[in-house]
């Protein structure tokens, strides 16, 4: 087997590394982008890689975009490597979304809903068109967009939390009761995915799935291979108080709020076909950040999956197995990026074993030749 030997390639990473870093000063004079700028201004993308790195650390999050030079799946990957190093100090109890501080909060199950419909900020509405006044946007433009929304907005304008729409259909009877938590929650930082996994390991796995490998599963499922036809029983984006217990006397006080994204998801209703009556299904999703895309396509891949587990998977999206082993984002990409490193010896034996068996054809074919 042939080898080919390398040279000097600690020198050629070192400068690879430095050069990365001077394609971010190429432009010239112009000013380094601010970390704060990120997390202001790109909120959307921003809040894919709190999900997607598993971590919520706005200025972390953001430096990881400014290093990674806006790759949301290595900024990603940076968050979560740093959380791997972090030690464990405390772990909250389950939290109630209904107490959200919501900026965003829509049904397409119904018109009037209780609490009424808070569009919020959404590009959902807005003609697909350039904008071409943002290229010229001076600051004073800018920070003149703030205190105009903000000086105009009624102190009682939002009320401090709303009821949720699921709670009604339940109420009517028309939605299975909430399912029972997992006696434990699956940590999948810390035990492996050995499947059949709970609902628990499958809603953490794709919590921090990375959005494109979520949606496209979800798409599978709804334009035909699967049979969920979801209607969004509620979209909800906000803040959400987190509850610590307290060191010294064990209460529960807020130590602070995050920004997710939760979906409920209303499916064709099923007969239990144990004598009970027929009920709509339920998915669920939520993540870090404004990324109302991830959490829709969670909530309808859960309920896949859950229709899955009852009837055995028809289809890729709702067999978990399948599902849960290809959203996360850093692990594909890892394997993906893997194939740029060195592989000489192992191709070098391909190399090897398709001369030898073009010689062994050729022998073959003149010994034809010549039986002949």
């Amino acid at each position: 087997m042939s080898y080919v030997a390398i040279r000097g390639g600690a020198e050629a990473i070192a400068q690879s590394n430095r050069l990365l870093d001077a394609v971010r000063a190429l432009g010239g004079d112009q000013a380094s982008i601010e970390v704060e700028m990120i997390e202001r201004q790109m909120p959307i993308l921003h809040g894919r890689v709190l999900s997607e790195g598993g971590l919520y650390h706005p200025t972390l999050a953001a430096l990881a975009l400014k290093q990674s030079l806006g790759d949301p799946l290595e900024a990603a990957f940076m968050l979560r490597a740093y959380r791997s190093t972090q030690p464990r100090l405390a772990t909250t109890p389950i939290h109630d979304t209904s107490r959200m501080r919501l900026i965003r909060r829509i049904s397409a199950a119904f018109k009037d809903i209780p609490g009424g419909q808070m569009l919020g900020p959404t590009p959902d509405y807005l003609q697909r068109l350039f904008r071409f006044d943002l290229i010229e946007e001076d600051r004073t433009m800018f920070t003149s967009l703030a205190r105009e929304w903000l000086g105009n907005l009624p102190d009682d304008a939002v009320p401090a939390t709303f009821p949720k729409v699921i709670d009604a259909l339940r109420a009517e009877g028309l939605l299975a009761p909430a399912s029972p938590q997992d006696a434990e929650p699956f940590d999948i930082t810390r035990a492996p995915l050995v499947f059949p996994v709970p609902r628990s390991a499958a809603l953490a796995t794709m919590a921090r799935g990375e959005t494109g490998g979520l949606l496209a599963l979800a798409y599978s499922n709804m334009r035909g291979y699967g049979d969920v036809h979801p209607t969004v029983g509620e979209l909800r984006v906000g803040y959400l108080p987190i509850l610590l217990p307290h060191p010294a006397t064990g209460e529960l006080i807020e130590a602070g709020e995050v920004l997710i994204t939760e979906c409920e998801i209303v499916a064709m209703y099923e007969d239990t076909g144990n004598g009970g009556k027929p009920t709509l299904t339920l998915g669920y999703g939520a993540c870090f950040g404004h990324n109302e895309v991830k959490a829709i396509a969670m909530a309808i891949l859960d309920r896949s999956m859950q229709a899955g587990i009852t009837h055995g998977p028809r289809n890729p999206s709702e067999d978990p197995e399948f599902v849960l082993l290809h959203v996360d984002g850093i692990e594909s990409m890892g394997f993906c990026t893997h194939y740029k490193m060195p592989h000489y010896i192992t191709f070098q034996s391909d190399l090897d074993r398709l001369r030898t068996t073009q010689k062994k054809h050729a022998q073959k074919a003149e010994e034809k030749f010549h039986a002949r």
